[in-house]
């Protein structure tokens, strides 16, 4: 480790109170230890408690076989009513293990004087044999009625093994009794289980990789289908806009309630929502709304459609603005002379309930620059000028080229395109200006200053003289990147528009 300086590691003698550091010689295993991934050190431990299972089941199979010094080979005198009748003798138990009757004797030296269960005992050849008499038999006995059994050192020293039966091979007969101990059995499922972790956790990775790659595959497989659907609802929203009056009467009939009465001066509300239950309306955050509004938040409020004054379809209202014939060529100073200039609503696009949220164009005061997606953002100021076009045909737009190349966009047919307009010299600021603007001026939208691409420093410039302070008071809409833009909006490929001063997002009409 660098001490920071660039120099060589510092190392320090360990002092008596301190702790001591492992030897040159362990370091390099030790940083291995410590580094070493978890999926390792599972593994390392699923061999150990693997190792410690088989050690456990060899034990297990060493203790659970009987040893060749305790085993005796016998033979268990049957009832005569399982032999045919004809009791057994040592010399038929003879020819029968020993292949010779006549070793009858060394059955009666290896079993004389031995008591028996019954207790009795044999005590000379002629004595009768009882069924369930055990006799030892010499090493060399086999044949299908000799058993093995174990030496207890009892007084009765012979006893028939748990699992003795017939001999499996002449002269070496073995029965085998197998235990498998319970903590054999537990370290044998202890290392299974850790290696089905072990195995989860080194392919855990791989398997979420390929189950990215698949989902990748899936989405871009159906991004197509999706973006169809979403492009044909978007145009289903602009084909309802087109028809739609009754939306834009009530919004109109709304702003009447804003207006300015008695003492109280006009409060400025930047947008509304209109929907079949109530209205929601955008105001400064220092304007406020009488009952029966309700506040949501800070620039929010709401009013119920049960409410009364609430328009229903088909009346009438006398709040609905008169538009005035805007000129060609207006002067700033009749926007400034203005006390009250006359409202722009337009739809923007839906929100996420789907229904209309309207903008009042005529508090954009400038540029409104609308940047991300090209192919949305022309979406969205084609939709800014087929609205203007429905509720304020004949309005003058002028189309100005981006300095990317961009293809102009088209004007619809009732509003009124001019060539290009020399943008007049800046006025300078008076006495009854600032140096700096502070709020939005409200002014009426006199005119439109179309641009399809981000300006460059010429066009910049243009916008500057045509839209901005002390210019020709237009309304400049610039689909892209557009340096000192009052609104900014963003768009995204899946057809939304984000309007930060709302805090809202909208699915655009296309």
């Amino acid at each position: 480790m660098s001490n920071g300086t660039g120099g060589s590691p510092e190392h320090r003698p360990a002092t008596g109170g301190g702790a001591h550091r492992p030897p040159r010689t362990l370091r390099p295993a030790l940083t291995a230890l410590r580094a070493a991934p978890l999926a390792a050190c599972i593994t390392a431990l699923t061999a150990l408690v693997a190792i410690v299972a088989l050690m456990a089941l060899g034990g297990a199979a060493a203790s659970a076989a009987p040893a060749d010094d305790d085993l005796v080979k016998v033979f268990v005198v049957p009832d005569p009513a399982q032999s045919g009748g004809q009791p057994a003798t040592l010399r038929s138990i003879a020819a029968a293990t020993l292949g010779d009757a006549s070793r009858a004797g060394e059955i009666l030296g290896l079993n004389q004087g031995q008591a028996q269960k019954d207790g009795g005992a044999l005590n000379s050849a002629d004595d009768p044999l009882h069924p369930g008499w055990i006799l030892r038999l010499p090493q060399d006995a086999s044949g299908p009625d000799v058993q093995l059994a174990r030496d207890t050192g009892s007084q009765n020293s012979v006893s028939t093994a748990p699992s003795s039966g017939p001999s499996s091979a002449p002269g070496t007969g073995r029965s085998a009794a197998f235990t498998f101990p319970l903590a054999a059995a537990v370290a044998l499922l202890g290392a299974i289980l850790l290696a089905l972790i072990t195995a989860g956790i080194v392919g855990r990775r791989k398997v979420r990789a390929a189950y990215a790659v698949v989902a990748r595959a899936v989405r871009r497989l159906g991004e197509p289908i999706r973006r169809r659907r979403r492009l044909t609802a978007r145009r289903a929203t602009g084909r309802r806009f087109a028809t739609d009056a009754e939306s834009v009467r009530r919004a109109y009939g709304i702003l009447g309630e804003f207006g300015p009465g008695g003492r109280r001066p006009e409060r400025g509300v930047h947008a509304l929502r209109v929907d079949a239950s109530g209205v929601t309306v955008w105001l400064t955050a220092s304007d406020s709304a009488d009952a029966p509004w309700t506040n949501i938040d800070s620039t929010r409020w709401r009013r119920p459609a049960t409410a009364p004054g609430w328009l229903n379809p088909g009346e009438a209202t006398g709040t609905t603005p008169q538009y005035a014939q805007p000129s060609p060529y207006p002067q700033p100073s009749q926007s400034a002379q203005s006390s009250i200039a006359e409202p722009c609503l337009v739809r923007a696009g839906t929100d996420a309930e789907d229904e209309p949220v309207f903008v009042d164009l005529s508090r954009l005061d400038g540029v409104l620059s609308v940047a991300g997606d090209q192919a949305v953002a022309r979406d969205v100021v084609r939709n800014l000028l087929a609205e203007i076009a429905r509720t304020r045909p004949d309005t003058p737009v002028t189309v100005l080229r981006g300095a990317d190349g961009a293809p102009p966009l088209d004007v619809p047919a009732p509003l009124r395109q001019l060539p290009r307009v020399e943008a007049p010299a800046p006025v300078a600021p008076g006495a009854e200006h600032t140096t700096v603007r502070a709020g939005a001026v409200r002014r009426p939208v006199r005119g439109l200053v179309v641009m399809a691409g981000a300006p460059g420093e010429r066009e910049a410039a243009e916008l500057a003289a045509l839209c901005g302070p002390g210019g020709a008071g237009w309304t400049g809409l610039v689909c892209g990147e557009a340096d000192g833009a009052h609104w900014r909006w963003h768009t995204d490929a899946e057809g939304h528009v984000d309007i930060p001063v709302l805090d809202v997002r909208l699915t655009v009409p296309a």
